[in-house]
């Protein structure tokens, strides 16, 4: 073999070797990666000729489901419009995927395990079938949710503390998903609201928290030692903070008050003072750990979700800035935005006895035989406290709905522990975002909740808090729980 031959055998191997090198990447290393970029558009056409399996709630009911048109091919159908339109969200060529629909796109166009019998059926030209997803959502849960925020804008999120299960995601108003199988049904639906029924409010952009972040501050209060539920405050109007005069709601004053008596009345100018004893650095601690300054863990697309924290415009700032005021920080206020999801996910901690799970909307996967292919199982995010300071914020926030500003969601012969939240939204109206955060039975906890409703001219206690106790009171007539 003369040199010259030699060198065309050397190109020649090399140019086979990147050969094998580049499409080994794309089907085998980074085969995920590109099955989920947003500018792929096999997935979706895939469903055009794919039985793409069913997106089914807890019980069995079909929420997601695909059916022939009159050309012989594939589309979307949601059987309940738009009730579960936010987290199972909608899959139309057109216009792209959201929500479970998305996250769980290749198993449900069957792309998810390759076996023999796919393979075979494949060769004999079967038609192919995707994998079904059960998710965790109640539909009981879901619809009373949705009942009760209807004509209301905002958000409910109901989670399973010792597990991270959701049993419902309720952003109001929603909308159809069937309606955007078409062009002009996606123009219509944006000429009506501006499209901001697509938004998830449950789980991006944020409201301030109000209140409702106090649970926060005593967490990292009682943890690092400052302070017990009994430790004497006052609550005097018009205390400094930050050099700035702080007015509690009505300008009221008090005198010497313990941290749980002010947790039940939501002072506000006792809570400030105890942020600023707190710290910017322990303060910031305890929130990353409740999961703040991320983004969720939770199975939806990270597009769809927002971190909750301090904002300066669109951009994240941590609590030791300069510019933020930690006294007010520490009851909600300042430059705080966090979502309805983050906040669940602070009941949920304190009612699991301070163990963050990772909250999860997909129960299992089930193949066309109805083999379960994976299990969904509970994972542990972070441990945010002590079981003894969990113990101690639960009786404070039991105080809440027993004597305090969260009466209104007294259930009978079922202890409920929360915390009520308002956050003023104009100066000098009355207009206001109101929260409410709470889990149940209060010792032995089976349900957390977040509520949050927008501009009202009220308090958490009227707005929010009724609809997390009917909330609660059908999550534990589901069977989530009993009485205590």
């Amino acid at each position: 073999m003369n040199a010259a031959i030699r060198r065309v055998f050397v190109i020649c191997v090399l140019l086979f070797v990147v050969l094998i090198a580049f499409t080994s990447r794309w089907t085998i290393f980074e085969a995920s990666a590109l099955r989920h970029n947003p500018l792929n558009r096999r997935g979706l056409i895939l469903q055009e000729r794919i039985a793409r399996g069913e997106i089914l709630a807890d019980d069995g009911t079909v929420l997601a489901a695909s059916r022939r048109n009159g050309e012989g091919f594939y589309e979307r159908y949601y059987p309940f419009g738009s009730l579960f339109a936010v987290p199972v969200g909608y899959s139309f060529t057109d216009l792209g995927q959201t929500g479970i629909e998305a996250y769980r796109n290749s198993q449900l166009n069957g792309e998810g395990q390759l076996t023999l019998q796919r393979l075979l059926d494949e060769i004999q030209g079967k038609e192919p079938e995707g994998d079904n997803v059960v998710t965790t959502l109640d539909f009981e849960v879901q619809k009373v949710a949705a009942e009760m925020l209807a004509g209301y804008h905002g958000a409910v999120v109901a989670i399973e503390p010792s597990t991270g299960a959701v049993l419902a995601m309720v952003s109001s108003p929603s909308f159809n998903p069937n309606q955007l199988r078409t062009t002009a049904g996606y123009e219509a639906l944006l000429r009506s609201g501006g499209g901001s029924e697509l938004v998830n409010r449950a789980t991006e952009f944020g409201y301030a928290p109000g209140s409702t972040f106090k649970t926060v501050t005593a967490t990292a209060a009682f943890s690092e030692g400052l302070f017990t539920p009994n430790s004497l405050l006052s609550g005097a109007n018009g205390i400094p903070i930050d050099g700035v005069p702080l007015h509690n709601d009505n300008n009221e004053s008090f005198g010497e008050i313990t941290l749980t008596k002010a947790f039940a009345l939501s002072v506000d100018t006792v809570w400030a003072q105890v942020a600023e004893r707190v710290g910017a650095v322990d303060l910031e601690k305890y929130m990353r750990r409740f999961g703040f300054y991320k983004k969720p863990q939770i199975d939806l697309p990270a597009s769809e979700l927002s971190a909750s924290g301090e904002y300066e415009g669109e951009n994240l700032v941590p609590v030791t800035s300069p510019t933020i005021d930690v006294g007010r920080t520490g009851i909600g206020q300042d430059k705080l935005r966090v979502t309805p999801l983050q906040m669940a996910e602070v009941a949920a901690a304190v009612a699991n006895h301070g163990t963050l799970m990772v909250p999860h909307l997909t129960a299992k996967i089930v193949n066309q035989e109805g083999e379960t292919v994976e299990t969904i199982k509970p994972r542990v995010e972070a441990q945010v406290m002590r079981p003894a300071v969990a113990a101690e914020i639960t009786e404070m926030m039991e105080a809440v709905v027993r004597e305090g500003t969260g009466v209104p969601a007294q259930i009978p012969g079922v202890a409920v522990a929360g915390k009520t939240g308002t956050a003023e939204t104009q100066f000098g109206s009355a207009l206001n975002d109101v929260w409410f955060i709470a889990f149940a039975p209060a010792r032995n906890p089976k349900v957390a909740v977040a509520v949050t409703v927008e501009k009202v001219p009220g308090y958490g206690a009227t707005y929010a808090a009724p609809v997390a106790k009917r909330v609660i009171e059908t999550a534990l007539g589901s069977g989530h729980g009993g009485e205590g």
